[in-house]
């Protein structure tokens, strides 16, 4: 099995994800001296663009759902055929990359 198309993909993700701006949140709760002198002070949380990249990359699918069904139709069907040849090939291949 190949990966060059993911790598591929995936260097076009890392190209189109930006940065987002983050909000500080708000702290609640009740108020007493501590958090009053905290409240010029707010958490932050920033996400790092890996993380934006793993949103993404969870959130699509990497399967082709067409091939799949044909190659299931064709497998149920009795009509799907590998040439003995091309799985040399492929063997051969794996085994000197």
């Amino acid at each position: 099995m190949s990966y060059a198309n993911g790598i591929g993909s995936l260097q076009q993700a890392l190209s189109v994800i930006t940065p987002t701006e983050t909000k500080p949140a708000l702290a609640s709760g009740p108020k007493d001296e501590t958090s009053t002198q905290a409240a010029g002070r707010a958490d932050q949380a920033n996400l790092s663009t890996a993380s934006g990249l793993m949103a993404q990359a969870l959130g699509s699918s990497d399967t082709r759902s067409a091939k799949v069904v044909a190659l299931q139709q064709a497998i149920a069907s009795g009509s799907y055929n590998v040439s003995s040849s091309d799985v040399a090939d492929k063997m051969i291949q794996s085994l000197l990359g």
